[in-house]
């Protein structure tokens, strides 16, 4: 599996293989595992997604950290990926790990429709 590079083109795979909704579904799976306040109608945008669940991670690194780090580790993002990234622009930041989270969601959407 190739995974995507950026956000439009993730989200364009998910939609050519109609597993959008899916994408949404794991995503607000591992939210409420993770205790995170915040549920995706299936129905959202691609747009709003990336906005709100950006913002919501620009939040949990400013002001709840650990629930940050307990929704990395139980999405199951690498560490390696994070300590990768540039952590000076707190909004840059956000914006990248809000893109590696949904790229391991659409892993996990991926991988779920083709061998199950």
């Amino acid at each position: 599996m190739n995974l995507p590079s950026n956000f439009e083109d993730l989200i364009l795979e998910a939609e050519t293989l109609q597993l959008y909704k899916e994408l949404i579904i794991q995503l607000n799976k591992d939210l409420l595992y993770a205790n995170i306040d915040l549920e995706f109608d299936v129905e959202t945008l691609p747009t709003s997604l990336k906005l709100v669940f950006q913002e919501t991670i620009f939040n949990l690194i400013n002001s709840k950290f650990s629930d940050y780090l307990n929704l990395l580790y139980i999405v199951d993002v690498p560490e390696a990926k994070i300590k990768a990234l540039d952590g000076s622009d707190v909004i840059k930041l956000s914006e990248d790990v809000t893109f590696i989270i949904l790229q391991r969601e659409w892993q996990k959407v991926w991988y779920k429709s083709k061998y199950s």
